[in-house]
């Protein structure tokens, strides 16, 4: 394959790629080892398949603090040929290592790029107060650049959790847990299980926690299943594009609750329900959520009666959770491991 092709592909690797950057990683760590360590053959994917995804994890966690968690078939499809195939990385290869890896430096700077857009999100949560801020205005940072609205589902995320666990936390929602005292023989009989699981006893008939929801933590473009839960029943799916019958099938099959909330645009819930009907489980569906009822519930959070206890900790929770999520948004080691590898000393460029 000729350079320029090669370099096509690479570039809708690229464009494509959500803004952890998995995928043009694994392929910069790849021409890395060729040319560090000339112990893999480009063109021979098997000398490199499976120990790629160690060397782009160990890149990865150094300054994303995360990996992938997407199957093997997932993150193996970056060698099919409608994306970079052997003879493509073979030919990158070529220029990378006869240009001291320019083309390693040309991925990451534009992984830079992409976080740098990135932390405008941060940027702006850091410059606002609960007076200011507004949920719309901070959308649309994500809308407006195309190389962020990949990634746009992990906002909505983000925004959903901070606004629910905040007002659980500021509710203090407490869950209280007992037994059908009918039932004290059994419990008896069982009696080392019900204390180390439900924490109660025969002396012991009620248990109290405090309510909380959760992240279930990063998922890829691939995961369709659930993305919070609460310890008191719902479980959280948010939807922020077009759902069809088949995803509604698999978002409401991969979950084992029948209390699922979904978050939506205010134009697909009427879809949304429909599918539901159709395929028979909107008695799964506890409630739907659309994006203008978050715009309101965040007014009323920031700025409403009760703003002065409730918007100061939204505004915290979010910002938090951007920097997990997204933790280069706000640190230093990218530009260190950068300036490691020498990238900062390569002057030229391949655009």
């Amino acid at each position: 394959m000729k350079f320029t092709d090669a370099k096509e592909a690479l570039d809708k690797v690229i464009k494509k790629a959500r803004v952890h950057f998995y995928k043009p990683i694994q392929i910069a760590e790849i021409l890395y080892q060729d040319r560090t360590q000339k112990d893999i053959k480009l063109s021979d994917l098997e000398t490199y398949r499976t120990k790629s995804r160690k060397w782009r994890d160990i890149v990865c966690i150094s300054f994303l603090g995360r990996t992938s968690t997407s199957s093997a078939r997932y993150q193996d499809d970056i060698f099919n040929d409608n994306a970079v195939p052997p003879s493509a990385i073979d030919a990158l290869g070529k220029v990378n290592r006869k240009k001291k890896g320019i083309v390693e430096k040309y991925i990451y700077d534009k992984f830079s790029e992409r976080y740098s857009q990135m932390s405008t999100g941060l940027v702006y949560c850091k410059d606002s107060n609960r007076d200011n801020f507004e949920l719309t205005e901070f959308l649309n940072l994500f809308w407006s650049e195309p190389g962020l609205r990949r990634s746009i589902d992990k906002i909505y995320e983000i925004i959903v959790f901070s606004l629910f666990s905040t007002l659980v936390d500021k509710l203090e929602v407490t869950i209280t847990v007992s037994y059908n005292e009918d039932k004290k023989d059994i419990l008896k009989e069982f009696e080392d299980f019900s204390e180390k699981v439900i924490c109660i006893n025969s002396d012991i008939s009620e248990f109290s926690t405090t309510a909380k929801i959760n992240r279930v933590g990063v998922t890829n473009a691939a995961d369709r299943g659930l993305d919070m839960w609460a310890n008191f029943g719902p479980a959280i799916q948010i939807k922020h594009l077009s759902l069809n019958e088949s995803l509604a099938e698999e978002i409401v099959s991969s979950v084992s609750t029948d209390r699922i909330v979904i978050v939506c645009k205010d134009s697909e819930e009427k879809t949304i329900v429909s599918l539901l009907n159709q395929i028979g489980w909107k008695a799964k569906i506890q409630s739907i959520v659309t994006e203008s009822e978050l715009i309101d519930w965040y007014e009323k959070a920031l700025r409403g009666k009760y703003g002065n206890i409730i918007g100061d900790k939204l505004l915290e929770t979010l910002r938090e959770e951007i920097v997990n999520e997204f933790p280069s948004s706000d640190n230093s080691e990218f530009l260190e491991f950068y300036e490691e590898r020498g990238y900062d000393k390569i002057i030229e460029t391949l655009e």
